[in-house]
C-alpha cells in the first residue's frame, strides 16, 4: 500500500496544522498580522512533530465561513506561511485549501508538498450552498502542473455535506475508486471533531479493492484503536489541541499520549 511507503509506517497518523485566519478572513488578527499567523503555525508544527505524528496537512481551517471561490490573497498568504516554516518540516506534508483541490494542488507544487486533501468527486449540498465537482478536470489539472506524483486524499462525502445522489455509501466508494482515481478515501463526520460512524469505515473499506481509507474527523485517544481497526490511517486535529478545543493551539503532550497508543497498537500488527 502506497501510504506505508510514503509515510514509513502502517496506519499513519496525519495531523492537521490549522493555519490561523488570513487576510480578508473575518477573524484575521490585523494587529498581529501575518507574523502572528506564521508564529502560531510554527508552534503547532513543532508540537505535532515533537509529539510523533507521521505527516502534516496544512489547512486554512480558520478561514470560516469558507468560500467556494478562493481569493488569491488566501492562496498567497498560506503559501507564505508554509514557505516561512518549510525548513522546520521533518515529515511528509500536504496542503488543503478549503474547499478547492485545484488550489491545493497549485500550492503543493509551489511548496513541495507530496499530497493534498479535499473533495474531488460528487455533487453536494451544505449550509454554504451546493458543489459540483469534476474529477476528470482535477486530475488533468494535476498533470498539467507536472504534479503527477502528488497524491489526492479525497472525501466520498465531505464534512457537513449531503450527497445529492441516492446510492448507498459502499456503492459510492466503489464508483469513486474505479472512475475518479483518487489515491485515498477520507470518511468524515459532520464537523471537525465529530467522528463518523465506525460502521461507515468498515462499509467503505469493504467496498474498495486497492484504495486506502482514512478516518477523517473525530479521532480521540480512547477511540483511535477501534477506528484504525476499520481504516488504514487517520487524519487528526481537534483532539491534539489544548483541552481538545478546536480554537486552541496544539498541546505536544496530548499528541504524544495519542501517538503512544497508536504505536502500541501497531506492535500488534507485526
Amino acid at each position: 500500500m502506497w501510504i506505508n511507503d510514503h509515510f514509513g509506517v502502517e496506519k499513519p497518523i496525519l495531523a492537521m496544522c490549522h493555519i490561523r485566519a488570513l487576510p480578508t478572513d473575518p477573524e484575521y488578527d490585523k494587529e498581529g498580522g501575518m507574523e502572528k499567523v506564521i508564529e502560531c503555525a510554527r508552534k503547532d508544527l513543532n508540537a505535532l512533530q515533537d509529539g510523533g505524528v507521521d505527516g502534516i496537512i496544512f489547512s486554512n481551517e480558520f478561514s470560516i465561513p469558507y468560500v467556494s471561490d478562493i481569493r488569491p490573497v488566501t492562496l498567497c498568504a498560506m503559501t507564505r506561511v508554509i514557505s516561512e516554516i518549510r525548513s522546520d518540516i521533518k515529515v511528509p506534508f500536504g496542503t488543503n485549501i478549503i474547499s478547492s483541490v485545484y488550489d491545493s494542488l497549485d500550492m503543493a507544487v509551489a511548496t513541495g508538498a507530496t499530497f493534498v486533501r479535499g473533495p474531488m468527486t460528487g455533487s453536494f449540498v451544505s449550509i454554504a450552498g451546493s458543489v459540483d465537482l469534476n474529477p476528470g478536470e482535477i486530475i488533468r489539472h494535476k498533470y498539467e502542473l507536472g504534479g503527477e506524483d502528488i497524491k489526492i486524499l479525497s472525501y466520498i462525502i465531505p464534512e457537513g455535506c449531503d450527497y445529492t445522489g441516492k446510492r448507498p455509501l459502499g456503492e459510492l466508494a466503489q464508483i469513486a475508486e474505479f472512475r475518479c482515481k483518487m489515491d485515498a478515501i477520507c470518511v468524515a463526520g459532520a464537523n471537525a471533531g465529530s467522528a463518523p460512524d465506525t460502521q461507515d469505515l468498515y462499509v467503505v473499506k469493504k467496498a474498495v479493492k486497492h484504495t486506502p481509507v482514512f478516518v477523517n474527523t473525530g479521532c480521540r485517544v480512547d477511540t483511535i484503536v477501534d477506528q484504525l481497526k476499520a481504516a488504514d490511517g487517520a487524519i487528526v486535529a481537534t483532539t491534539f489541541k489544548y483541552d481538545g478545543i478546536f480554537e486552541n493551539l496544539v498541546d505536544k503532550n496530548r499528541v504524544k499520549e495519542f501517538m503512544d497508543v497508536v504505536k502500541e497498537y501497531r506492535k500488534s500488527l507485526k
